[in-house]
């Protein structure tokens, strides 16, 4: 019995010294974007990151008492790089959705807008019906994507997907296309109120379905790293409470961009 009792002991502390040696202490953090989504996650003139993300992944890191760092990714690849351990987060406009909590474990929300159509003023565009024939751009990989190719390409769209949003803004402008469907905020502030979206505008209804887009933006990390994803849980209820959310929401937004309280 005495040697069962040493050998149960002995494998205790085995196990008890694996899990400590692998285990984080998340006082570094590298955090995955796509700087390529204005107002949310872009580069200023020089180089920085910027933008409602980074600001609140910054303010997030602060609570955590974490180093953080960001990592810059294509939007197509932001979730295999996170599985491929390239950064621990990814705190980039990511929808939570029924599909992606597959790959990954989602934070609570830190904001909600709907999708929206882009088209120029005056467009019809406002069933999918009214799409048959038309060229529509979406960010490849997005839920915005997702929408289009179950909803408007049966209607008889041409679904065009693209590796950043800016490209699907130039070639909107450009007249290759006759609409996008994109995030309504970024829309609205990334492109309609810069003189390259001189001309066009939100068309139709908001785009709601939780079932393409989600349940409003979280941070993602590894499935096997909730513990992070909790410490994020608090450090976002923290800084919803003390004011510093608000401070960053109306540096970027004349709204409340979190949206209906859950």
């Amino acid at each position: 019995m005495k040697k069962l009792l040493r050998h149960s002991l002995f494998g205790v502390c085995v196990l008890l010294l694996f899990t400590s040696s692998f285990a984080r202490d998340w006082s570094t953090i590298r955090i995955g974007v796509d700087a390529t989504y204005k107002p949310f996650t872009y580069k200023t003139a020089d180089g920085q990151f910027t933008g409602f993300d980074v600001d609140i992944a910054r303010a997030l890191c602060a609570e955590m008492k974490a180093q953080c760092s960001f990592v810059e990714s294509n939007w197509d690849g932001i979730i295999p790089g996170l599985q491929a351990r390239k950064f621990d987060a990814i705190i980039s406009s990511m929808s939570i959705t029924d599909e992606r909590k597959k790959a990954v474990a989602f934070s609570d929300k830190y904001y909600t807008t709907p999708g929206r159509v882009v088209a120029p003023t005056g467009s019809t565009l406002s069933t999918p019906a009214a799409f048959k024939g038309k060229r529509v751009g979406v960010l490849r990989a997005s839920i915005q994507e997702t929408y289009a190719k179950q909803v408007l390409a049966p209607a008889g769209a041409e679904v065009v997907s693209y590796d950043t949003e800016d490209q699907v803004y130039l070639d909107l402008k450009s007249k290759r296309l006759d609409a996008m469907v994109a995030d309504q905020a970024q829309a609205a502030e990334g492109f309609l109120k810069t003189p390259d979206g001189q001309g066009f505008a939100l068309v139709g209804p908001e785009l709601t379905d939780p079932k393409i887009f989600g349940y409003g933006a979280g941070i993602a990390v590894r499935k096997g790293d909730t513990d992070l994803r909790d410490r994020f849980n608090v450090a976002l209820k923290a800084i919803r409470s003390n004011g510093t959310y608000k401070k960053i929401n109306d540096k970027y937004f004349d709204f409340d961009v979190y949206g209906a309280s859950d």
